[in-house]
């Protein structure tokens, strides 16, 4: 009795230092000893679970039985020869699962037929089969295919990280892989970002904001909202527009500055503004647009003129503006084909895309549609409960679940009050300009 007890009581302890070690310290907890069980429950389930799930491939083989008609295989005859051909079902060879900071990374060997599309069609099912939050598909090379496994959601919770010390370049939040999620301007100049209400479109902006107030570089807002969204960030904002009838105006001017960087970089003999010299750089400029539907739509035919004139600016600004420091950041809550050419051809000059939750598919569609069809049905998948979590195609030509850091609007405001001294004066970023276009 007194034995059983001591072991009742060991028992105890060991399962309560287990708990506290995996709540304590997770990632050593996951790499001493989860790991290790995961791996080779992976290991020894595969053959289960392609065959579960289709991954499997028929090939003839060669076998010996001294007992006729019994070898296991699908479409078996029985016959009386001891040596016989029968069919085997081969699985893709499998290499030795390794950890990652959220669960681990396998690479296989694919089988002759099969493309990794054949393997991300059946993500889901490996999922399930696994019991892991989620299996994404990558492939590296022809030949090879690497599932990436996530243990649990690693966006539950987001952790702010350091603001980025580079150019440009702000991180807003984390990827699903545990890295900082980064939007580079330098590297993808212009992005597209949907979003329903209350999804994390703003606070994406709000971010953004907060990281490029105290960077050298110029900010202008077009709030379509009638101002209600940028006008609190005015002191750091070079122009604002909130209005159509202002957003032409304003365009006509990003258009013809645009042009008039054209010639100081003919004049130098440089390619972009990259390579002029420091002393005569003109300032980048990043735009931000909120509800880019309202620069498109129309309730008459009185308003024709002015939607064209808007749309071929802006994509104007869309095609040449990379060159010449102009990158844009364009928000809305729906974004569709019926708000015109205009909008299709902007979607497709902005290679960063970013979709959180929607309220319609063609949104969705329109937003990721032309990458992956998997991202489509990840953001088609994103909850209402979890605000700030979106699809975002990233610079490395792979697309990521991630969740933005929440940035109140006060935070995104005091960042404009207390860098408002670094905002340069439309004036003085026009003054080059003809008087026919700024006036």
């Amino acid at each position: 009795m007194r034995d059983a007890l001591l072991l009742l009581t060991a028992s105890a302890v060991m399962v309560a230092g287990l708990w506290a070690w995996r709540r304590w310290h997770y990632p050593s907890f996951w790499l001493a000893l989860g790991f290790p069980i995961v791996a080779l429950s992976v290991r020894a389930s595969w053959r289960r679970v392609a065959l579960g799930c289709g991954l499997t491939k028929k090939r003839q083989r060669w076998w010996f039985t001294t007992v006729p008609g019994a070898i296991a295989s699908t479409g078996l005859v029985k016959v009386r020869r001891r040596f016989q051909r029968v069919a085997v079902d081969t699985k893709p060879f499998m290499w030795l699962p390794l950890p990652t900071r959220h669960g681990w990374r396998v690479t296989l060997h694919t089988l002759e037929g099969q493309t990794p599309g054949d393997y991300a069609d059946a993500a889901e099912r490996l999922a399930h089969s696994w019991g892991v939050h989620a299996v994404r598909v990558s492939s590296p090379r022809p030949g090879r295919v690497v599932l990436m496994a996530t243990m649990r959601d690693p966006l539950v919770t987001v952790a702010q990280l350091p603001a980025s010390p580079e150019l440009l370049k702000v991180t807003v939040g984390r990827l699903e892989t545990g890295q900082p999620w980064v939007i580079d301007f330098r590297t993808v100049p212009h992005w597209l970002n949907a979003g329903a209400t209350q999804s994390g479109k703003s606070n994406l902006a709000n971010a953004l904001i907060v990281g490029l107030a105290p960077q050298p570089v110029a900010l202008v807002g077009f709030d379509l909202k009638g101002g209600v969204e940028f006008t609190p960030y005015s002191p750091r904002l070079s122009a604002l527009a909130t209005s159509r009838a202002e957003s032409v105006g304003l365009l006509a001017d990003l258009v013809g500055l645009m042009t008039d960087r054209m010639g100081l970089c003919r004049q130098a003999g440089a390619r972009n503004i990259w390579q002029l010299p420091p002393a005569i750089r003109p300032v980048p400029l990043v735009v931000l647009i909120d509800e880019l539907a309202e620069l498109y739509l129309m309730a008459d035919k009185s308003e024709k003129d002015e939607i064209a004139k808007t749309s071929t600016a802006l994509l104007r600004v869309a095609q040449l503006g990379r060159a010449f420091g102009l990158y844009l950041f364009c928000c809305g809550q729906r974004i569709g084909s019926d708000l015109g050419p205009g909008v299709t051809a902007l979607r497709a000059q902005c290679s960063g895309r970013i979709c959180h939750r929607v309220n319609d598919p063609e949104t969705a569609t329109m937003t990721l549609g032309d990458l992956d069809p998997a991202a489509l049905v990840s953001a088609r998948a994103i909850a209402s409960e979890t605000p700030g979590v979106a699809i975002v195609a990233s610079q490395d030509g792979q697309w990521y679940r991630a969740r933005s850091f929440y940035v109140t609007e006060a935070t995104a405001e005091h960042a404009a009050h207390t860098h408002a001294h670094l905002a340069p004066a439309w004036d003085e970023i026009t003054a080059h300009l003809p008087e026919s276009i700024t006036a």
